[in-house]
């Protein structure tokens, strides 16, 4: 199993939402985020006076999914946040060992 986090701009997460549905995946944990990358913040006007804004809003994007929906599921991902503009975030892709479902006590992949 893998865990596919990405970090996504605010008003792409429906659009990742209904993607991975599609492709089976069913469950989702979504963090409010700010951070910067490459575009290292912006400047803002307020009440005329210039200022930077470092950090920008972001969502984070958590799923773990069967090793064999790994490709489809980045996929959705990249083609449903994509906007081509700078910012449109990253995935990142981990190792999962071992899942728990507390309510049960399942493991493994009938737990996800």
């Amino acid at each position: 199993m893998k865990q596919i986090v990405a970090v996504i701009k605010p008003f792409k997460l429906d659009d990742v939402r209904e993607a991975l549905s599609e492709t089976g995946v069913h469950g989702l944990t979504v963090t409010e985020v700010k951070g910067f990358g490459r575009q290292k913040g912006h400047t803002e006007l307020y009440r005329g006076a210039e200022y930077v804004v470092d950090f920008l809003p972001k969502l984070k994007v958590e799923t773990v999914v069967a090793d064999d929906l790994v490709e489809q599921a980045i996929d959705a991902i990249r083609k449903a946040a994509h906007t081509g503009k700078i910012g449109d975030g990253k995935i990142f892709v981990y190792d999962v060992e071992q899942v728990i479902r507390i309510r049960t006590g399942e493991t493994g992949e009938s737990a996800v």
